[in-house]
């Protein structure tokens, strides 16, 4: 299906702009197998010794635990591993952290740089002005319950964060719970404020488009409400021209994802040239969203907005290279940034894109790698034409995970891997349990492992590269301070 054909309308009172206060509520049920219950209609999978296996959103057929770090009773004796980094500083406060943005205030001398943590808390804010190894706690917004926050999104301009509410918030579900924005002040971190809430079909992540004139938020498993033959959900947009008074548009966008199929779009990741890729369950496509460009799908000039994107390129990964289609995010070295990847010379200017690839299969060798693909023949809308008779791929050039490699736990069950961030050629990427990873991937087809952090109790979900340091969101650990030392 076109990214600019309609679906029939959803229910009004699904996309409407609510008033949600942010209160103490209920906090998220606990479990022994699951840490989340099963998605409905996917079953659950047994692992070899007859139990309940969590799954995440890479599992086809499983359901979706995921993103709460899952129990790994594997592991009788916990071990650690560090090498080519040194841990300087961290925030044990933050624990259930999910997410983390810097935002600068001022100029000069004058400058002040916040960091933010996003997590089942809420939100906190942190002065690292004066000491960046040392955070310190400035402002909070408490809401106990939230989900999920993950790789929040902020306007630097107009201080606004954009807080993105999963259905299974505040004890909901996928079926039956309220998806949505909470739009926050953040123009004095000392005095965080909620400016307004929106109902929104969609509600797993939300990212800023054209400036942050206009997010997109997309997953996670559909409602019980939408069309029977959706895998998932895909993307809604929202103007927020108007912060105070968001608008949510009504049709969905990056539908027919998934070989014809609409499905379980994940995340979007904007590259320095605009361009937005959205990942997701049958691949990486991405879109113009501003400008006159041609459009190879329907096969004419034509302008790109936020809400009717142009096709650009991208499509389904090789399921032969990988342990699922569904991938989590992306990044491509381009324009202002394609020397932060592999060398341009030889690869071409935003010639690859670097991908998540997150499973929670049995076994570690089974769950999600690193996945850098080549975007070549995709560019004539290839991804949007895929269907299950006729399917396209892109080429996958490499694949790296932990399973195996120096400095992994090996009795560890939890390896699949997750959020990464780029900086001269050094990829720092989550794996869960197994700590965060440092990759040379400057050849692609030769990943290196330069450094890793992986304490005995790692849950890595995020890290960010920010001035000289490495900033870790641990689900478990709060915030872990990171100096490289590999170089």
């Amino acid at each position: 299906m076109s990214p600019r054909k309609s679906l029939p309308s959803l229910p009004a009172k699904r996309v409407m702009q609510g008033t949600g206060a942010i209160a103490a509520v209920l906090a998220l049920t606990a479990g022994t197998a699951w840490a989340c219950p099963p998605e409905p209609g996917y079953p659950q999978t047994k692992s070899a010794d007859g139990t309940a296996a969590a799954q995440a959103e890479g599992q086809n057929v499983g359901g979706h635990a995921g993103h709460y770090r899952r129990v790994d009773a594997s592991s009788k004796t916990k071990s650690e591993a560090i090498k080519g980094v040194e841990r300087v500083g961290g925030v044990p406060d933050a624990k259930g952290a999910i997410s983390l943005m810097f935002i600068d205030y001022g100029k000069g001398r004058h400058k002040r740089t916040v960091l933010y943590a996003t997590g089942e808390f809420g939100l906190k804010a942190y002065d690292i002005t004066a000491d960046p190894r040392s955070p310190k706690l400035v402002g909070q917004l408490n809401m106990p319950g939230m989900w999920e926050t993950e790789d929040t999104d902020f306007d630097p301009k107009r201080k606004i964060i954009y807080l993105s509410r999963d259905p299974r918030a505040f004890g909901g579900n996928t079926s039956t719970g309220e998806s949505g924005i909470y739009i926050i002040d953040a123009s004095k971190p000392e005095a965080l404020k909620q400016i307004t809430y929106v109902k929104v079909p969609a509600g797993h992540t939300t990212t800023c488009v054209n400036d942050c004139r206009y997010l997109w938020t997309g997953g996670p498993a559909k409602a019980s409400w939408m069309p029977a033959d959706w895998g998932g959900r895909p993307v809604w947009v929202t103007d927020v021209r108007n912060p105070a008074k968001p608008k949510v548009y009504n049709d969905p966008i990056d539908t027919g994802r998934n070989d014809g199929k609409t499905d379980y779009t994940h995340d979007i990741q904007v590259d320095s040239n605009g361009v937005a890729w959205a990942s997701g369950r049958g691949g990486v496509r991405g879109y113009y969203t501003s400008g006159r460009h041609w459009d190879p799908v329907a096969k004419k000039s034509r302008k790109a907005t936020a809400f009717d994107p142009v096709p650009y390129a991208g499509g389904g990964i090789d399921e032969a290279t990988t342990n699922s289609s569904f991938m989590h995010n992306s990044f491509r070295a381009v324009g202002s940034t394609k020397n932060q990847g592999a060398d341009p010379r030889k690869w071409g200017n935003g010639q690859l894109l670097y991908i998540t690839e997150e499973t929670f299969n049995d076994g570690c060798a089974d769950d999600g790698l690193l996945v850098i693909a080549s975007l070549k023949g995709s560019f004539k809308g290839e991804g949007w034409k895929s269907t299950p008779d006729k399917k396209f791929r892109l080429h996958t050039v490499s694949t790296w995970g932990v399973a195996g490699k120096e400095g992994s736990d090996p009795t560890s069950t939890d390896c699949s891997a997750h959020y990464f961030a780029v900086r001269d050629g050094v990829l720092a990427q989550s794996f869960y349990s197994q700590g965060t990873r440092f990759l040379d991937v400057r050849d692609p087809t030769n990943i290196k492992q330069v450094g890793y952090f992986r304490p005995t109790d790692a849950a890595s979900w995020e890290p960010y590269w920010h001035g000289q340091y490495v900033y870790v969101a641990d689900n478990t650990r709060g915030i872990d301070v990171l100096k490289p030392t590999f170089r």
